[in-house]
């Protein structure tokens, strides 16, 4: 399981991609979030993305 980065809820149902403005940091995102379009921070650089 991997735990989201915008709810922090385990899940298998997520998707991981590099950060778009670093690339150091993967981001992930359960299905949910990505429905509502829920706020994400690299942990980073401090990318906002939607």
């Amino acid at each position: 399981m991997k735990v989201c980065s915008s709810c922090g809820r385990s899940s298998l149902e997520c998707v991981g991609f590099p950060c778009p403005n670093c690339g150091k940091v993967k981001i992930v995102r359960c299905k949910d979030c990505r429905k509502n379009e829920s706020k994400y921070v690299c942990k980073e650089c401090g990318f906002r993305g939607p």
